[in-house]
């Protein structure tokens, strides 16, 4: 069942995500609980067009209750707190869905794509379906945050344009991020990370909450990002103003 409690993180678990990049997983609520949510996005999310009309998957959070609630949940935005303070910026939300066939996802640093300045981000990546290997879970290098690694054009058949160069990675001490339903992993902007080709007959799907300080400028209105892009205060306070935002949807 969804709680109240704080979700604050032990010292042990702070200086884990500084010293491999990631925490989780955690379970945010029962995947009995994400049925009711999977539904609701199935029917009053994925159907529709969101604030960015090329792309329904992206930015839900500005447009869908549904999608602003899972993104704020106490058990993500207390974790997040522990690690980044109280003032957090949800400058992005993005739903990772393959289907059977779905193509991979190569090795890549978030930062790589992202019109941030300075590049400061937490990541949550949260489980819609059950998500396993041979659906497509999300892999992950513990400790690869430590450094920036060049990315190059991808291959054909990539769901990416550009991966990094792989003569800098190390695939060796790759873990596999199988999630439950209403489960989720977080990660900061440089731990790389990869999924393979869905070989499944299951789809997979997962929601990615993306999170940032104040004193971090957003590019509102460049690619990835689209014209009337802007972002909502999730905790705290911004006394800086350098970025556009708007209240949270609701039901």
């Amino acid at each position: 069942m969804i709680t109240t409690r704080n979700f604050a993180l032990t010292k042990e678990e702070i200086q884990q995500f500084h010293s491999q990049g990631y925490l989780g997983p955690y379970a945010a609520m029962s995947p009995e609980e994400m049925s009711a949510f999977r539904e609701r996005i199935e029917r009053d999310v994925l159907t529709t067009e969101g604030p960015n009309k090329r792309n329904r998957s992206q930015c839900r959070h500005l447009d869908s209750p549904v999608v602003y609630e899972l993104s704020s949940l106490p058990a993500i935005v207390d974790r997040m707190r522990s690690l980044y303070g109280n003032d957090l910026i949800l400058w992005a939300s993005y739903f990772f869905t393959k289907e059977p066939g779905g193509v991979e996802i190569p090795w890549h640093q978030d930062m790589n794509y992202w019109p941030l300045e300075p590049v400061v981000n937490i990541s949550s990546w949260m489980a819609i379906d059950e998500v396993t290997t041979e659906n497509s879970c999300v892999r992950i290098i513990p400790g690869s945050h430590k450094k920036v690694v060049p990315h190059v054009k991808s291959p054909a058949g990539m769901a990416f344009s550009e991966m990094v160069d792989m003569n800098y990675v190390d695939t060796s001490k790759a873990i596999n991020m199988e999630l439950r339903p209403g489960e989720f992993f977080l990660f900061n902007e440089k731990t790389l990370h990869q999924s393979e080709p869905n070989r499944s007959n299951n789809r997979r799907m997962g929601l990615s909450m993306r999170v940032t300080l104040p004193f971090v400028k957003i590019e509102h209105d460049i690619s990835p990002l689209f014209p009337g892009h802007a972002a909502v205060l999730l905790s705290g306070e911004d006394k800086l103003g350098f970025n556009r935002l708007v209240l949270p949807p609701v039901a």
